[in-house]
């Protein structure tokens, strides 16, 4: 299946320091780029595990703890991953009682994920969670589907969210947009064979 016009569904990952303002950020992110792969529909149950997988960072690893979010397609599912170095805190599911302030949160992810699972790595954690989608092959729409100018024009301006919302969270972070997107434009050139070798 030829997929030259198709919307791209590539991984990409955001190292982040485990914080309660980040999940805010991460919320956000997440809403503008679901919207770009076109999986707007899941924006609610995948805010509600980042939050709830970052939160369990900041509780039982600790606040300002490395961590990166990863965002991926297994198939026609939507991967989110949350890596940390802290290999014995443990995401559990617990039977929480109606009254108790805390151990909902994996209960959460169970009730809005279609699965939800642990991977040790010799260096750090990864509690991922995964999505089922209405897609039909992974990458996106794909020729045959006509493409509305409108929808066209709301990608871009989706996606032009998403890049001014990381230009900002370089600079708050201490780091050069300006060398991030010389960076990002040097990648892009690169993936499309306009730099030689």
């Amino acid at each position: 299946m030829d997929c030259t016009t198709c919307t791209p569904r590539k991984a990409w990952e955001l190292p982040f320091l485990a914080e309660p303002a980040e999940v805010v950020a991460l919320r956000r992110v997440l809403r503008i780029h679901l919207r770009i792969w076109d999986l707007q529909e899941l924006t609610d149950a995948v805010q509600l595990c980042v939050s709830e997988l970052v939160t369990n960072v900041i509780t039982h690893v600790g606040a300002g703890t490395p961590t990166t979010l990863a965002v991926s397609m297994n198939g026609t599912r939507l991967r989110i991953e949350v890596h940390d170095p802290d290999t014995r805190a443990l995401p559990t599911l617990v039977d929480a009682t109606d009254d108790g302030e805390t151990g909902r949160g994996m209960a959460l992810v169970t009730a809005a994920t279609d699965r939800w699972g642990v991977q040790l790595l010799a260096d750090r954690k990864v509690t991922w969670c995964e999505f089922d989608t209405d897609l039909n092959v992974p990458v996106g729409q794909c020729a045959g589907h006509r493409v509305s100018r409108l929808r066209t024009v709301a990608t871009e301006a989706a996606a032009i969210d998403v890049i001014s919302h990381l230009l900002h969270w370089l600079r708050v972070h201490g780091h050069d947009p300006e060398d991030a997107l010389d960076r990002a434009q040097m990648r892009f050139e690169a993936d499309l064979g306009l730099v030689g070798d």
